[in-house]
């Protein structure tokens, strides 16, 4: 059970992908850009749905399905798909909840914002601080892992001066792309999405002709236990795509964009999640579980011989490497928002004059990238990021029930869930009981983290009052 337990963690740990702009108004064209409409936040709503679901399935997606498929099968066997199949759909009625609200609150910010707009001030800043900082320690351990695995090819990254320069190239390229204009970042998110699942696609069509039927034959039947074990396990890798969202202010059309996008997204890393876990249990059956470090370069060696295992190496690279990319376009705009509302510094929310982008943000935003990348020393704080997401998940879906019951909110334009307020109840307790089973260790670390935030909200919300006084 402590190996189980073990891995869980490890993995959780590693895996987790007001300046105002000259006089523009949200319906008025942008004379620098016609062809784009501009929020009254000066930013420029340029992503469409294919941007969304793109991005939703790219942060979505990282290094973690090509460690998966062995952890679960470790814990549920052949049965692995049932987990995939209870984790999705849990997933789902979350991302339906996302949907409905994000249909209605369309600034910039995302999930910050909507705890924000059904909660008040001292919940935004615990949602938006908490939001942002996990996206840093997720991109950090994604980052190192990213370097220790072109190490394999290239050794001298594991020197620390090579390692800087990496990190600076990498961070630095994505920062400079993004500043250049939102439709850059879109654009560059959405064909680093196409070239990461080439592989993965590959090994699904070429995978099935290697299937073994006496592989995917059940011969037991799991225990609650154990699906609710691989199901925690799973959570973490279905998380992340919440983060598309954070550009909510920069969608072209959110009544529509934001549940077409945000659903369509989803829908597609469960079918590639269940496809992937399929081809595995059937191309290895057993041997499924011996292959705890890389078992779908297992499977393609298999399938491609050595070709295959060389090309699900620089495949999961990739695959990180998208996935960072991803980061840097949604959170800075948490950023943005945060320092909107005076919990930041002010310049922070800078827009640039040409660009239309929060320069600032992005700047500062792969600089903590880097920083807690190269640094190495904050590992300890990734039990962090496992609690402070599903409390930010937790929020949203709360938010979801506060706004519907709010009927000078309802517009007839937005989406609106089936059923009233059931399916945001059944994803409420489906987080609880996340929750519920998280380590002491992750629940006391959460605790701290909202008491250390309670207090910093205190000294700002009282220094900002005697600054207007």
């Amino acid at each position: 059970m402590n190996h189980k337990k073990a891995l869980k963690l490890n993995f959780r740990a590693f895996f987790l992908s007001k300046n105002k702009l000259a006089l523009v108004s949200e319906n008025k064209p942008n004379p620098i850009h016609r062809m784009s409409s501009t929020n009254n936040e000066g930013l420029r709503r340029e992503i469409g749905v294919w941007g969304l679901a793109a991005n939703t399935l790219n942060r979505t997606i990282g290094a973690g399905i090509f460690v998966l498929p062995s952890l679960v099968a470790n814990i549920l066997g052949e049965t692995s798909i049932l987990a995939y199949v209870f984790c999705g759909l849990l997933m789902m009625l979350i991302m339906l909840c996302f949907s409905e609200i994000g249909s209605k609150i369309t600034v910039t910010g995302g999930a910050y914002a909507y705890i924000h707009a059904a909660f008040g001030n001292y919940a935004g800043f615990l949602a938006n601080t908490m939001f942002w900082f996990v996206g840093i320690l997720a991109d950090a351990a994604v980052a190192n892992a990213m370097a220790d695995m072109i190490s394999i090819y290239f050794p001298s990254i594991q020197e620390t001066i090579y390692r800087a320069i990496f990190f600076i190239l990498i961070f630095g390229g994505f920062a400079f792309i993004n500043i250049l204009g939102v439709k850059h970042g879109d654009n560059f998110v959405k064909i680093n999405t196409l070239i990461k699942l080439i592989p993965l696609t590959l090994l699904i069509v070429l995978g099935v002709f290697h299937c073994q039927t006496q592989n995917l034959t059940w011969n037991i039947f799991p225990n609650i236990s154990s699906l609710g074990e691989a199901s925690l396990l799973l959570f973490f890798a279905f998380a992340g795509g919440e983060a598309s969202l954070n550009v909510s202010g920069e969608l072209k059309n959110p009544k529509k964009v934001v549940p077409l996008g945000i659903l369509s997204g989803m829908g597609a890393v469960v079918l590639f999640y269940m496809l992937i876990q399929t081809i595995a249990q059937g191309v290895l059956g057993n041997q499924l579980i011996v292959q705890k470090q890389a078992p779908l370069a297992a499977v393609a060696n298999v399938v491609l011989g050595s070709f295959g295992s060389t090309l699900m190496v620089i495949g999961a690279a990739f695959s990180m490497f998208a996935a960072l990319s991803g980061s840097v376009l949604s959170y800075p705009r948490v950023l943005f928002a945060g320092a909107n509302k005076g919990w930041l510094p002010k310049f922070t929310a800078k827009i640039h004059p040409k660009y239309a982008t929060p320069y600032i943000a992005i700047i500062v935003y792969a600089l903590l990238d880097f920083i807690f990348s190269i640094s190495g020393g904050f590992k300890e704080l990734a039990v962090i990021a496992s609690a402070s997401l599903l409390t930010v998940y937790l929020g949203v879906v709360l938010a979801t029930i506060r706004l519907r019951l709010k009927s000078n909110l309802s517009d007839k334009n937005t989406f609106k869930l089936p059923f009233g307020i059931s399916i945001p109840i059944i994803a409420a307790l489906s987080i609880i009981w996340f929750l519920s089973n998280l380590a002491t260790k992750e629940i006391i670390s959460l605790l701290v983290f909202l008491s250390i935030l309670s207090v910093v909200y205190y000294l700002i919300s009282n220094f900002n009052k005697n600054k207007e006084a």
